[in-house]
């Protein structure tokens, strides 16, 4: 007897296209969000097509939740309306003659009732889209129009739910208004998403684990917190480069309006989010906002001091630049510093630092 397929997302892929190759081969968790990150032309879409159905690959395997949708070695392939997939596009592509109720009646005809899913009450409820269920598209903001296909893409009960660059097209406020939404999404429904996504920022507030595609290969894939912290593999963010530390809310400084951020190993003082203590957060810590020390500091404006050791240098994209992977005790943290600065210090790997964190960010409330 064949053993049960584990549950999750397993996807080989191989297509050749005249001057690109898409060539790939994951094994994703089967909750939480898995972002596929990469420059544009690095492959991301084309695999996600790919998961969906739309693009038959050579060679190709797609497996979601032990079901297999392609297995080019035995000549199987579902099409895409036999995938119980949710899709959400760049553009909402919303029925423009139908109210939004509708738009999202359309997509629940097609699927037999299972009380296991999300309701559709439910999905409008977290989206926020009750007070537009009347309205035409014509009638909605960009964020608005997308929160409603996102419902729409629920509708139909999905074991998968695709998004391709969902924020893409919309303007940096529409972003901030859409962003708590999705984020109330990943907290709550138990659905597996793959995110495609150029942005570090939607990487940092949404993702579970990161997939780092670059000209149709994968250069790294893993937990986010541990992936973002890797030197070893050329995931060139700039001046994104930094960290995700999932931590409590320890205490309150009402004085000051400041919260300390308990992590495995540590604590950051940050602005009060405004959250209870013993909350989980994400923060950020980018690169560019963290220094080293080879004494403690008493002295400094720099509230957040840890004790940590070197554990990899890399040269950074700049020769006058060196990107500094730090542990403070299993929690990594990434520095940007001058090889001026690595010589004068004498840094090297296992040598005892001082991380000094000049500014942390609230990413998202768990």
């Amino acid at each position: 007897m064949n053993p049960t397929p584990a549950a999750g997302i397993r996807v080989t892929a191989r297509i050749v296209f005249p001057g690109f190759t898409l060539s790939v081969t994951l094994h994703l968790p089967g909750q939480g969000v898995v972002a596929l990150f990469g420059h544009s032309g690095s492959g991301k879409s084309t695999l996600l097509r790919v998961v969906a159905g739309l693009e038959r690959a050579p060679h190709g395997f797609v497996q979601v939740n032990g079901t297999v949708w392609q297995d080019e070695a035995r000549g199987l392939f579902l099409p895409t309306h036999q995938r119980s997939i949710g899709y959400v596009f760049q553009d909402a592509a919303l029925f423009p003659h139908l109210d939004v109720w509708n738009n999202l009646l359309f997509g629940v005809k097609r699927v037999v009732n299972n009380p296991a899913r999300p309701a559709l009450e439910q999905v409008i409820e977290m989206l926020g889209i009750a007070p537009l269920l009347k309205r035409k598209p014509a009638t909605l903001s960009g964020g608005e129009r997308q929160r409603v296909a996102i419902a729409r893409a629920l509708a139909v009960t999905p074991e998968l739910l695709l998004m391709d660059e969902p924020l893409a097209a919309l303007d940096v406020a529409r972003k901030r208004e859409i962003l708590p939404y999705l984020e109330r999404l990943h907290r709550e429904l138990a659905i597996p998403v793959l995110y495609v996504t150029h942005s570090p920022e939607e990487v940092a507030r949404l993702a579970d684990h990161l997939v780092v595609l670059e000209a149709g290969q994968v250069l790294a894939s893993g937990p986010l917190q541990e992936t973002l912290a890797r030197i070893d593999v050329p995931i060139r963010l700039g001046e994104e480069s930094g960290v995700v530390i999932d931590a409590i809310i320890g205490a309150r400084d009402q004085e000051w309006h400041l919260a300390r951020a308990d992590f495995t190993g540590g604590m950051l003082w940050i602005r009060d989010p405004g959250v209870t203590i013993g909350q989980a957060v994400r923060v950020s810590v980018l690169a560019r906002d963290v220094s080293l020390a080879a004494e403690p500091q008493s002295k400094s404006s720099i509230l957040n001091l840890l004790p940590g050791e070197v554990s990899a240098m890399i040269e950074d994209t700049h020769p006058a630049n060196v990107l500094v992977r730090v542990v403070v005790g299993p929690t990594p943290f990434l520095a940007r510093i001058t090889r001026r600065s690595v010589a004068a210090l004498d840094l090297t790997v296992r040598k005892s630092v001082w991380v000094q964190v000049k500014s942390a960010a609230l990413m998202e409330s768990a």
